[in-house]
């Protein structure tokens, strides 16, 4: 179990994340110019490689370590007595409950080096946002999440994102109000359980 506050982003791995891929593909741009003035293949090379790189890291690299991390929180959590009885997994976090005794494992996109084991108790808001907007006929949404706060840390966890607006009675909205509801009925169930 976890006594240290949650932490939903872990500012030096965010920032390296970021900047390191591009300050290594700014140095051989550099490097390129200097010393490749006229072109030529290591022009060519230092000019494309590192930026191919950094575009690779840039779109897989931070999902690459994430499920891998959470995989591996899993297998501890399976070892440790830990029953998963339901699991949401998200594009930048994921929550795994054991209702039988009250607790909740938490690891986060931006912080998956760290993981958090929690007793559902910590929890002190559960509610879901249908993320509805506008007003008649423009009536719609493009996210539908549960959130929770645990430590004074709100928790946002979506079940349904979209790049344009769907309508209420739409199913992607409806299946992903079913999801929200049920997940903060888990936790809700798991908080009341817990010691």
């Amino acid at each position: 179990m976890n006594n240290e506050p949650v932490k939903k982003i872990n500012v030096p791995y965010l920032l390296s994340y970021i900047f390191i891929p591009a300050l290594v593909t700014a140095l051989c741009f550099w490097l390129g110019y200097t010393f490749f003035h006229d072109g030529g293949t290591g022009a060519v090379i230092l000019f494309m490689v590192p930026s191919a790189l950094s575009l690779l890291w840039w779109i897989f690299g931070g999902k690459l370590i994430f499920k891998g991390k959470r995989k591996k929180l899993m297998k501890e959590l399976e070892h440790s007595g830990f029953r998963p009885n339901h699991t949401f997994d998200s594009d930048i976090c994921t929550v795994i409950v054991d209702i039988e005794h009250g607790k909740l494992a938490l690891i986060f996109f931006w912080n998956p080096f760290q993981n958090y084991i929690l007793p559902a108790s910590r929890i002190t808001k559960i509610w879901t946002d249908d993320g509805k907007s506008g007003a008649g006929f423009m009536t719609g949404s493009s996210r539908v999440s549960f959130l929770f706060t645990v430590d004074n840390i709100r928790i946002r966890v979506n079940t349904f994102t979209s790049n344009k607006r769907w309508r209420m009675d739409s199913e992607y909205i409806l299946t992903g109000i079913s999801k929200a509801d049920m997940m903060a009925n888990v936790l809700t169930e798991a908080k009341e359980r817990s010691a």
